[in-house]
């Protein structure tokens, strides 16, 4: 399995990744986007994916998603676990947990059975969340999003 690195690559060390409050995420990184890198196309993995760079496209994981502050991320996304520190302007389906951080802008429908939400995030779209949309999902990562309904089950808003 290759590994991606931060840097010149010059005897460095894949980057670890401290996931406390990703529910069980692996700690080491598989592959990373740095900023400045511009991808697009078909992302798919198996582990752990951080993106601090731009990717337009469509991503599917059977793990980690981890979009960072600098990302840019214009996709459909299929992924168990997905944190959102950047910019994300497409659907987010995250069949175990999707996480937004106080700097995530997020432009699109999501659709998860838990959802962490920090003071400062931002989002435009639909929800559907709780235990409906864990099974919704489909085992290939496909879901189908219904525009325009919010669905909640065991959250509350203040």
């Amino acid at each position: 399995m290759s590994r991606f690195l931060r840097g010149n690559g010059e005897g460095e060390m894949p980057m670890s990744l401290s996931t406390s409050d990703s529910g069980g995420a692996p700690e080491a990184l598989t592959a990373f986007i740095d900023q400045g890198s511009e991808f697009e196309g078909k992302l798919s993995f198996k582990n752990t994916v951080r993106i601090d760079g731009t990717f337009k496209g469509e991503i599917s994981s059977e793990n980690t998603l981890i979009v960072g502050e600098p990302g840019v991320v214009d996709a459909t996304i299929h992924s168990r676990h997905v944190i959102v520190s950047g910019e994300v302007a497409g659907d987010i389906v995250a069949s175990e947990r999707l996480v937004l951080h106080k700097t995530a802008r997020v432009t699109g429908d999501i659709q998860t059975p838990k959802l962490v939400v920090e003071d400062g995030a931002e989002l435009q779209g639909s929800i559907k969340m709780g235990a409906s949309a864990k099974s919704a999902a489909k085992p290939n990562g496909q879901a189908k999003l219904e525009p325009g309904k919010v669905e909640s089950t065991g959250a509350t808003a203040s």
